[in-house]
């Protein structure tokens, strides 16, 4: 695909860096050259000096030419106007612009074709908040993922000493949860895809991908670690975007206080949240203030605010006086990479998150949810099965007969809908039926474009 990027910033770097990585030719716009001279010595994708709003740039940019333009600029206003003109001078098909103002909703009038003719908005903010409330309703996991409308879940958890997956092997594991199906999807350990079989010894440190249906994630993650307890009371580093629109899902349910380093924004935090919520003027690596607040009872510390540095002292320091777990927003990539698994239990990339989100709008067939794991690495992509046994290379065949890109594997079929719905864990003699929803692993990106092919039927179906 031909795509172009506006913006060179942490997000649109973010997006640039995955997409580049797939054959796609990108083309990124943005007014600092130095940025730009820096990307393209990185990555491979040209660069195009000049402000996005200006038509003969979009043109050098090969607007004309363009499949897709994903509007990352710093400003709502500029990100909609980019993709007003690339609609209507270019007639590129599919525009998404990252949106901060939770005035634009999509579907909304404004953003209608006749109107700022946006396809799809992305918010990298309400993406964090989502992943977060995730993690906190899942304590002890790293990562949930949702397919299928909700009713699939992939979990990421560490297998810590002395939970019940060391030492044992995945079909221990499975015999540990006897009423219900999961499967084990990857196993990593040190960085390293090691074969999830059924006799794979499970290793203290080694990161464990568990499959099932999100009605049974809670026992899964009981049987893993039986000491896990809820999470009740919350301690917020940082009072700006991410941790106020965090603190208002939060502050009904959990007993939340929030540091804030400027006062000006003390006050409008308190304005802005319930008299229970505690807004605490001070810095959040300033450790007698730590030991005041009480972090060691915290059941989860969050390093919200915008300077990486500070989220991660913040946030070890937090685990050093006793808080149960750590999580910290780090927007470089190569800080959370070295960040996670250490000290710092969880580290969140706000522009990693929403790469899943714009994905699903870049593979090709009938594929609705993508989910970037491994920090890009990997994938887990859920597509809907098409056709019949003579158009569709899924539909009428048993799991066995359907050839995956070598270590590409089965995780998870819904088959009907609503109510009606049901998880199936695929055997090899389960048939694929026609509408049912497929969840895939794959664990590198090289084989994405042989996954897709699965989802695509030929030019004889009609539906």
């Amino acid at each position: 695909m031909n795509i172009i990027i506006l913006g060179a910033g942490r997000v649109g770097e973010s997006v640039a860096e995955s997409l580049v990585s797939e054959p796609n030719d990108i083309t990124v716009i943005d007014q600092d050259p130095a940025r730009l001279r820096l990307l393209e010595e990185r990555l491979d994708l040209r660069g195009v000096v000049g402000n996005g709003i200006q038509p003969s740039v979009l043109q050098e940019a090969g607007a004309a030419d363009a499949d897709m333009l994903i509007a990352c600029a710093a400003a709502d206003e500029t990100n909609l106007v980019v993709c007003k003109l690339a609609h209507q001078l270019y007639n590129v098909p599919t525009t998404i612009a990252r949106l901060r103002s939770s005035e634009f909703i999509d579907g909304k009038e404004l953003l209608a074709r006749d109107g700022f003719a946006v396809d799809r908005v992305i918010c990298p903010e309400e993406s964090v908040t989502r992943t977060i409330e995730q993690l906190i309703s899942y304590p002890e996991a790293l990562q949930v993922l949702e397919f299928a409308n909700g009713l699939v879940s992939l979990i990421v958890v560490r297998a810590d000493a002395g939970s019940a997956l060391v030492g044992h092997s995945i079909a221990e594991f499975r015999s540990l949860i006897p009423d219900f199906e999961m499967r084990v999807v990857a196993l990593y350990r040190s960085d390293a895809e090691i074969e999830a079989k059924s006799s794979s010894v499970i290793q203290a440190g080694d990161e464990v991908f568990v499959l099932a249906a999100a009605s049974h994630i809670r026992e899964v993650l009981a049987a893993i670690h039986q000491r896990d307890k809820p999470v009740k009371r919350v301690m917020i580093a940082g009072g700006g975007r991410v941790g106020l629109r965090l603190a208002r899902h939060l502050v009904d349910r959990y007993e939340t206080k929030i540091i804030e380093q400027q006062v000006s924004r003390c006050e409008y935090l308190a304005s802005q949240l319930p008299s229970s919520t505690l807004v605490l003027h001070g810095d959040c690596v300033d450790e007698d203030l730590l030991l005041e607040e009480n972090v060691a009872d915290m059941d989860l510390f969050l390093a919200l605010t915008s300077d990486d540095e500070d989220n991660i002292m913040s946030a070890m320091l937090a685990k050093r006086l006793g808080a149960r777990r750590v999580l910290a927003l780090i927007n470089r990539r190569a800080y959370a990479e070295m960040m996670q698994g250490g000290t710092i239990d969880i580290a969140v990339s706000p522009a990693q998150t929403v790469i899943g989100e714009l994905l699903t709008h870049i593979r090709r067939g009938d594929v609705v949810a993508v989910h970037s794991l491994r920090r890009g690495a990997a994938e887990a992509l859920e597509g809907i099965a098409r056709g019949d046994a003579k158009t569709s290379r899924l539909v009428g065949r048993r799991v066995e007969e359907i050839r995956l890109p070598k270590g590409a594997r089965f995780g998870a079929i819904v088959r009907g809908e609503d109510d009606r719905a049901e998880v199936l864990m695929p055997h090899h003699d389960t048939v694929i039926q026609r509408d049912d929803h497929i969840v895939i692993f794959i664990p590198n990106k090289r084989l994405v474009r042989d996954v897709e092919k699965l989802f695509q039927v030929s030019a004889t179906f009609f539906g």
